[in-house]
């Protein structure tokens, strides 16, 4: 497993008001180091934008418990996808997602280079994530949930530790053993 998040440039967009219309949007580039540098991130990975269990119980459950991660020292959550900018802005707005960023991996670049890129042909999805949770302090990977059954095609979508509530369970048992 790695030890650190890869090195990687993002492409996202970013509202405009100067830019009249229905997409008022302009490119903006985001490296690792500006998310992950200096700051403690929870980071969940799905394997898509407007998908039945990543919209219905993955996305929904790290937004609903935002606060509490922010009380337990978590500066970020971002929820990464191989979809591009315009999928994960119009996931985000149809899910009316406030406190996660939702982070287009477009190219695959990251989710490849953390080892987490899987085929998903037979779902008609190609390339994507696998689904995955982690903390990261200052770019280091403190602790990684990945989900089992991992590989090509997989014929089932396990959802059992990538989820927001093993990862608060987490941050909570680790903020207890530091303070005893």
């Amino acid at each position: 497993m790695i030890k650190h998040v890869p090195h990687v440039t993002f492409k996202t967009r970013v509202r405009n008001d100067a830019i009249e219309g229905d997409n008022p949007f302009k490119w903006k580039d985001l490296t690792t180091e500006e998310i992950f540098d200096g700051k403690r991130v929870v980071l969940f990975s799905l394997p898509g934008a407007f998908t039945p269990t990543c919209s219905t119980s993955h996305l929904p459950r790290y937004e609903e418990l935002y606060e509490e991660f922010k009380a337990l020292g978590v500066d970020m959550v971002v929820c990464l996808s191989v979809n591009d900018a315009f999928t994960m802005y119009q996931w985000g707005k149809s899910q009316q997602a406030e406190n996660v960023f939702l982070l287009p991996d477009g190219n695959g670049e990251f989710t490849r280079k953390m080892g987490m890129l899987v085929d998903k042909s037979n779902l008609g999805f190609g390339m994507r994530s696998w689904r995955y949770s982690m903390v990261v302090e200052n770019g280091e990977i403190e602790q990684l949930f990945s989900e089992p059954d991992f590989g090509d095609n997989c014929p089932t979508d396990p959802f059992e530790v990538s989820d927001a509530d093993t990862m608060l369970k987490y941050l909570k048992s680790k903020a207890s053993s530091q303070a005893a």
